[in-house]
């Protein structure tokens, strides 16, 4: 482990006197993100489709959880998920949109071994939340479909509720031990990160000690808090689409799949840039497309979840018509006055 560390160093530092000193360094306790490779020309033009897409991205995000939270007719436990995932979303991509604007003007960002670790657990616990609330809003949707005569005996608001809170407490729980074993671990070299954010592949290549044990840790909760809600998303669809399509009724089959398509559409998104990342061969694979898939996952999906669920669901838009009637009316009042 010390050859190979020195060997590392060696590599990095070619000049003698760092050699010679290399015990001194010790541990790396700054990296730099090296972000994207971006000519000048363009720089301006990404960093306001980045602004914008991170405004819409928020403020889509809040009127939902604001609606959800304020409108009754809109207290079921379907709407109570979604207000979380909608919460879960809005912390999402604040942990890494102003980097990326950052990174984008600015071409490098440095960060201390602390900041990364804190991006890193608020990252994957976020993701590892929604991962969550997706499988459970799936079995919502099941029990709304194939049990729909015993559903409101079966789930109500306070079970969401309980189920949500479970949600958020697994994905930063489990996500603690992985962070705490990687902020162990020794960095002795080199300090440049190729990407706009501090993801566990990029940091773990950089560490110089035994990190066996933390991959294979990764790699089992990857099965329990990525692959198993997965599955249960699949086998509820399962369920579902024998439902829906045993209706003889064309017109009562679409209705029935409307209830639950917006949400297939969001998992579709969210799981496949998701797989994309982490489960396809990472040799062979260039940084720039990995980038550009993390960007589809930490961006556009986020971006999407207001969008869809806003132009699909009659509920939500019904609530948004009589909300800004009634601040219109309150508005046109004071005016009068």
């Amino acid at each position: 482990m010390e050859l190979w560390c020195n060997q590392k160093s060696l590599h990095s530092f070619p000049d003698s006197k760092h050699v010679i000193n290399m015990d001194n360094q010790s541990t790396l306790t700054e990296f730099i993100l090296l972000g994207f490779n971006v000519s000048q020309n363009y720089k301006n033009l990404i960093f306001v489709i980045f602004l914008i897409t991170y405004v819409i991205t928020v403020t889509g995000n809040i009127l939902i959880f604001g609606l959800v939270c304020s409108s009754n007719s809109l207290h079921t436990p379907m709407y109570v998920l979604l207000c979380n995932l909608s919460l879960s979303e809005i912390f999402f991509t604040t942990t890494t949109a102003p980097n990326m604007m950052h990174l984008v003007l600015n071409d490098i960002k440095k960060m201390s071994l602390a900041g990364c670790l804190i991006q890193l657990y608020l990252f994957a616990s976020l993701a590892t939340t929604d991962c969550l609330l997706l499988a459970v809003m799936s079995y919502d949707r099941y029990l709304a479909i194939c049990n729909s005569l015993r559903y409101n005996s079966l789930i109500d608001i306070s079970l969401c509720i309980k189920m949500a809170i479970w949600c958020w407490a697994a994905g930063f729980g489990f996500m603690f031990t992985l962070v705490v074993r990687v902020g162990n671990l020794r960095f002795c070299g080199p300090k440049y990160i190729d990407h706009f954010m501090c993801d566990f592949s990029p940091i773990i290549t950089l560490s110089c000690s035994d990190t066996s044990t933390v991959q294979i840790q990764s790699f089992i909760l990857t099965v329990i808090v990525v692959l198993l809600p997965f599955m249960i998303i699949i086998v509820s669809y399962m369920f579902i689409l024998g439902t829906i399509f045993s209706i003889s009724s064309v017109i009562r089959r679409q209705k029935v799949f409307s209830t639950c398509s917006s949400h297939l559409m969001v998992v579709s998104m969210y799981y496949g840039t998701l797989l994309a990342i982490y489960l396809a061969p990472s040799k062979g694979q260039s940084t720039n497309v990995n980038k550009i898939f993390s960007l589809l996952y930490t961006v556009v999906t986020p971006l999407f979840n207001p969008i869809i669920y806003g132009l699909r669901s009659k509920e939500i838009q019904q609530t948004l018509i009589i909300t800004l009637s009634k601040c219109y009316s309150l508005f046109y009042k004071r005016s009068l006055k």
